[in-house]
């Protein structure tokens, strides 16, 4: 059914349904759809997969998507194959979808929901009220001026996105660290006072009474001070019919900030007071079977407590994450699958490591490698060279994506052929396709714009 989203006012104009893009021109979106169409179709069995291993446990297992990530073959793919929910990772926050008062534009996020409904995924809201990411005008408001403010942005936003959203985190971080257990200051805190969480949370039940309204907070996974006051506060919502339905821990773990011993002892005591538990930003630092070990743990709390109705990993692979260097998440820079994935899948009931399986021991995708390094460099560019290696099988033909960031562009690119979508360049193999096992050769590209960020050179595809 294709559904069409309730109108709003400003930037973003009268809201579109599921064929949006079709109809409006957006061009990653289609480019994304042909070229998966083009892509070998693999049937796994029902819990070979994180989303579908979660679904036979009445749960969904999710990802935190960047818009301008999926254009990228493969990073659409491995999202399409493995994950049955979504949230945005920015595209929703309030800078991008307000950047100036009461002028909205949604169509960065519309696109993420558009693939996602396309996908049969669900859709996470990330985050109507957060002191972060505020475009600078709010902060300059009057407390009356602000209240109206916040309220109008839940209602347009929610209004948007009625009926498609199936939780929203209505409330972002707003306790202190540490042990006070306090309010954290935020515009919001400042000048409106405690009362402006529940004010939220009504303006947000006005709007959508059908989504589920979720506190998200992250340092809240074990019993601690900010716990405690978020539990204080969720206990005194449900006992004046406040409209709160979940509670949101991001769990973002590391070795100075491990899975804490009591993680599912507090993941049950908020269950306990009536409301749902989701993990909704999860990454765990580090590597190899520790890392497996963190994950499998978290998957089991998440079980084991009834009302724990799905878990996120805030990102894809490592290379994507906010903290790339401590490789977090359970797909490496070339979206191969890591022990950690295995360990959350398993966790979840489902069999890892499947032969044949995308990004398995039979996975064509690892039939090549491709390298990156700069070969000259200027003020205002520099050259670019990618080496493609074969792996233990001789390949006829290759492709790789390389993604840029703005405003750097290709202005020039040898021994390949390119094709580009927004910020993602895809080169294939022209003479240089047929290589013997083992062999290498390369394509090398000219960028314009700036010398930094390098480029971001995804995993080679052989055929």
């Amino acid at each position: 059914m294709i559904r069409k989203r309730s109108g709003t006012r400003g930037e973003g104009g009268p809201a579109r349904g599921r064929l949006r893009a079709a109809l409006g021109g957006a061009t990653t979106v289609l480019l994304t759809a042909t070229a998966l169409a083009a892509l070998p179709q693999t049937t796994a069995h029902a819990a070979d997969t994180l989303g579908a291993a979660a679904a036979e446990k009445g749960r969904y297992f999710g990802a935190a998507v960047a818009a301008n990530h999926l254009g990228e073959t493969q990073y659409a793919a491995t999202l399409d194959r493995e994950f049955n929910s979504v949230t945005p990772e920015n595209e929703m926050k309030w800078d991008a979808v307000e950047p100036n008062r009461g002028s909205f534009s949604f169509s960065r996020a519309d696109q993420i929901v558009d693939h996602a409904q396309g996908k049969g995924m669900k859709v996470r809201g990330h985050t109507l009220v957060w002191h972060s990411q505020l475009p600078g005008w709010v902060s300059g408001l009057g407390a009356t001026d602000l209240r109206s403010a916040m309220n109008n942005h839940i209602t347009q936003v929610m209004t948007h996105y009625k009926g498609e959203i199936h939780s929203w985190d209505v409330v972002n971080e707003a306790f202190q660290d540490g042990g006070s257990g306090a309010r954290r200051s935020s515009p919001f805190q400042d000048k409106l006072g405690d009362g402006f969480i529940e004010e939220a949370f009504r303006t947000a039940r006005a709007a959508d009474p059908n989504a589920k309204l979720c506190y998200n907070d992250y340092n809240t996974d074990g019993v601690n001070a900010k716990s405690n006051a978020v539990y204080t506060m969720v206990r005194d919502f449900k006992s004046r019919g406040v409209p709160i339905d979940c509670v949101g821990f991001q769990s973002h773990f590391n070795p100075n900030s491990p899975v804490p011993s009591d993680y599912r002892a507090n993941l049950q005591r908020f269950a306990d007071l009536g409301v749902d538990v989701q993990i909704t930003e999860l990454d765990i630092e580090g590597s190899g079977q520790a890392q497996a070990t963190n994950y499998g743990n978290v998957v089991r709390a998440c079980l084991a407590v009834t009302r724990c109705t799905g878990i996120t990993v805030w990102g894809i692979p490592d290379k994507y994450s906010w903290r790339s260097s401590g490789t977090p998440l359970l797909f490496d820079d070339n979206y191969n699958k890591k022990p950690a994935y295995d360990a959350a899948l398993s966790a979840l009931g489902g069999t890892p490591g499947d032969p044949g399986d995308p990004g398995g021991p039979g996975d064509p995708t690892a039939a090549c490698t491709a390298t990156y390094s700069t070969a000259e460099q200027w003020s205002g560019g520099y050259n670019g060279k990618v080496t493609i290696t074969a792996g233990g099988s001789p390949i006829t033909g290759w492709s790789v994506d390389v993604t840029l960031a703005s405003p750097q562009q290709v202005v020039s690119v040898w021994n390949g052929s390119p094709t580009s979508n927004g910020n993602v360049m895809t080169v294939r193999s022209t003479w240089n396709g047929s290589l013997a096992a083992g062999a290498s050769t390369s394509f090398g590209f000219t960028v314009n714009g700036g010398t930094t960020p390098p480029p971001q050179v995804g995993a080679c595809t052989a055929s």
